[in-house]
């Protein structure tokens, strides 16, 4: 995301951030050998596919990255991905209280005119987390505090609840959790024993999924992001996709830009 064209945070940091970062528009390199070039990282929870590009990212020098205090202690004690990239790069957290706005600070200490907020939304913590702690899983509301256009990052919910519909009514843009078609996708598929609910993650199709109460939202541009390999969303003559489309709903791709 980026107010400008030009600096950009990266909203959770893949195992593909390489290949990811060839999409943004970036200022031209310093003169140094080597240069990434984002402001920093703002993560919804310490997933591995959500984190591990943090280490990849490691040639930063100083990579900020802003997260709550659970997905930090995670991080840190668990998973080990912050320890580890403090190895090679100055990696300072700005904590996120739940609920509470906090604004973006460029590298060199300039305000960048966006603020984020996160909130919490139902899952469980990453299996490999000692313990589960308030905040480990959450969506991100990030304004321009300007202009006041505003975008929800959700990538990970187990479900959707009247009070979290309401809050995501607010974006002017909605990427949220399409990474299961039906919830017993991966069982169906024989490479999996758990249903998609199971593994905290809403399927769009059937009883109480999310794709008829998505298409209800006011939101301008409302996105399915994170979307498994095994959902046939991801095939464009598939009537699974005529179904996501034909509700205005995109179905998002390497590269897909949206202004607001």
């Amino acid at each position: 995301m980026s107010i400008d064209g030009r600096r950009w945070f990266l909203l959770n940091a893949s195992p593909d951030v390489r290949e990811q970062l060839r999409w943004i528009t970036a200022p031209e390199a310093p003169g140094t050998v080597r240069h990434v070039p984002i402001e920093g990282v703002v993560l919804t929870d310490a997933e591995i596919d959500h984190t591990l590009g943090i280490v990849l990212l490691r040639e930063a020098g100083r990579l900020p990255v802003h997260a709550t205090p659970a997905v930090v202690s995670i991080l840190e004690r668990d998973s080990r991905v912050l320890p580890t990239t403090r190895a090679f790069s100055e990696v300072p957290v700005t904590g996120l209280s739940l609920n509470e706005p906090v604004h973006l600070i460029y590298r060199d200490g300039s305000a960048s005119g966006l603020s984020v907020e996160a909130f919490p939304v139902p899952a469980g913590p990453p299996r490999f987390a000692a313990r589960e702690e308030e905040g480990h899983t959450v969506g991100l509301m990030i304004r321009e505090e300007a202009g006041g256009a505003a975008c929800a990052f959700v990538p990970g919910c187990g479900g959707l609840d009247e009070a979290l519909l309401d809050r995501l009514a607010e974006a002017d843009a909605l990427l949220f959790d399409g990474t299961f078609w039906a919830d017993e996708e991966l069982i169906a598929l024989g490479i999996g024993t758990r249903t998609a609910r199971e593994i905290d993650h809403l399927p769009i199709s059937g009883p109480g999924g999310s794709l008829d109460v998505l298409a209800a939202l006011p939101c301008r541009h409302r996105v399915y992001t994170h979307i498994n390999n095994t959902n046939p969303i991801l095939m464009e003559e598939s009537p699974e996709r005529a179904s996501v489309t034909r509700t205005g709903i995109v179905v998002g791709f390497d590269g897909l830009r949206l202004t607001l």
